[in-house]
């Protein structure tokens, strides 16, 4: 009988903090690069041994991880796995410069900067053009990268003002079953944007400027007949959005202003029919100067990793049921 005869290669590791850091809690990191290859990893005193079919690619995958540790940079599920869909694209996370690309720090002195090459191309544009998109699937940093840029440019004195907007979908059918005054009403569709504010800033400091009217978080019709200077402005869940009502938040742009708008196009909650006005806005301003358009992707998502597995299913259960219909 013929034996198989098993590849195996041995990374040496001298500092047991960076072997801890590289295997995570409960091995979680090792893991996730067992179940991308056809590879067997295991430690042994100051080795690590890999086995199986697909050891370069996982070698070059753990000597990636150790160059980061070695630079001080933590390492998380999300890190691990955006390392391997770079390698899968022949890219390297030393490459990609995103331990340069500060923003701001938050209130407990975290720095905020882009974790992928596409969240660093979007938080370019932003700084570069005047009316941004960013279009992509859940969990990608759209809106909390506007927000820190938002910040960032209120602490440099580039704006005065920080105005944060959403369309209020269902306030129109339910607003009036729910409790308290207007604000009350509609501040639970406002509350993903407050996060991205408490988040970055603390909750005291963000209510401080909220009462001074420095920072506004507010719905999509609260813009309509205002002329806004001066101020960085953010459009969330602009796919909920009526063509009418995107014409009328773009036309709200004054001297000295910043507009970003955000949206996932798969997540429409408009009435069936009815065009969403970020998709109407693609088809009419693309290719019109000082406009940008910046597309993230199911690599770009920085939630849990199961997030961008569910993305991924979506997107293939909908082609093939599109597929069907044709």
């Amino acid at each position: 009988m013929e034996r198989l005869q098993i590849e195996e290669m041995r990374i040496k590791i001298d500092n047991e903090e960076i072997s801890d850091e590289l295997f995570g809690n409960l091995d979680v990191n090792v893991k996730i690069i067992q179940d991308n290859y056809d590879v067997e990893i295991v430690q042994r005193q100051d080795e690590i041994i890999l086995s199986g079919k697909e050891i370069t690619k996982a070698e070059e995958v753990i000597e990636e991880l150790i160059g980061i540790i070695q630079s001080g940079e933590k390492l998380d599920a999300q890190k691990v796995n955006y390392v391997i869909s770079l390698k899968e694209k022949g890219l390297s996370y030393k490459d990609s410069n995103l331990n340069k690309d500060v923003i701001c720090f938050t209130h407990r002195g975290k720095p905020v900067k882009p974790k992928t090459m596409g969240q660093t191309t979007y938080a370019q544009t932003i700084k570069k053009s005047d009316i941004v998109f960013g279009i992509g699937p859940a969990g990608t940093g759209k809106t909390y990268i506007a927000v820190a840029l938002a910040i960032s440019a209120l602490k440099n004195k580039e704006v005065g003002k920080i105005i944060l907007a959403r369309p209020a979908v269902e306030a129109g059918e339910r607003l009036g079953f729910l409790p308290g005054d207007l604000q009350e009403k509609v501040d639970p569709y406002l509350r993903p944007l407050y996060d991205a504010l408490y988040d970055i800033m603390g909750r005291d400091a963000t209510l401080r400027l909220k009462e001074r009217e420095i920072i506004e978080v507010v719905p999509l019709a609260y813009m309509r007949g205002r002329t806004l200077d001066n101020s960085f402005i953010i459009l969330d869940e602009a796919q909920n959005t009526t063509r009418e009502q995107m014409k009328m938040f773009l036309t709200r742009l004054g001297f000295g202003s910043k507009a970003v708008i955000t949206g996932d196009i798969t997540q429409i909650d408009l009435p069936k029919g009815k065009l969403s006005g970020l998709v109407d806005a693609y088809q009419i301003l693309n290719g019109v100067s000082d406009i940008e358009f910046c597309f993230l992707k199911d690599t770009d998502v920085v939630r849990h990793p199961l997030v961008r597995k569910v993305i991924n299913a979506y997107e293939q259960y909908l082609a093939h049921e599109s597929d069907s219909e044709e």
